[in-house]
């Protein structure tokens, strides 16, 4: 082996491995997010570069928005992979305000062509207590991660939501 060669080789080992570090500084960090409002429901937008729609996962969990997105990496004819420096796995959270009575079972998820993730939730009202016939029903769900118990005490439906394609 030549010194070339093996200066090459060396610096291109290195370079792996400062894009694997990178990579899972991305997958140990929450991804950016806005929180946005209008009078009839929150939007949560984050970005997920690169993902498709059945690489997320939303969840809605005691006024928390979460996210989860698994990626995959496509190998091209031709190209070698010299910087593996995006995180494949990445995650985020959003929390709405304190004071925020939302209907999570009617959130939408879209991701658009830009890679943009927007996460609409329509606001629900003051008035809707739940009865006791729905309290029941909702103590017969087998997941137990599928509601949840309020500051009032009431039951807040969460849940995971489908992402659609824009």
């Amino acid at each position: 082996m030549t010194p070339g060669n093996l200066r090459e080789s060396i610096g291109n080992s290195l370079y792996r491995q400062i894009g694997r570090a990178n990579g899972q500084v991305q997958s140990h960090r929450s991804l950016p997010v806005d929180i946005l409002e209008s009078e009839t429901t929150y939007q949560v937008v984050f970005d997920a570069p690169d993902a498709e729609p059945t690489d997320i996962e939303v969840r809605y969990l005691e006024g928390t928005v979460k996210i989860r997105i698994e990626r995959f990496r496509q190998y091209r004819d031709g190209y070698e992979m010299r910087f593996p420096g995006r995180g494949m796995e990445l995650t985020g959270s959003a929390e709405l305000p304190a004071d925020a009575i939302v209907e999570p079972d009617a959130g939408e998820a879209t991701l658009t062509e830009t890679g943009t993730l927007r996460i609409t939730i329509p606001k629900g009202s003051r008035e809707e207590e739940p009865t006791a016939e729905k309290t029941a029903d909702s103590s017969t769900d087998t997941d137990p991660a599928s509601h949840s118990s309020s500051p009032s005490g009431s039951s807040e439906p969460s849940g995971e939501l489908a992402v659609d394609e824009q």
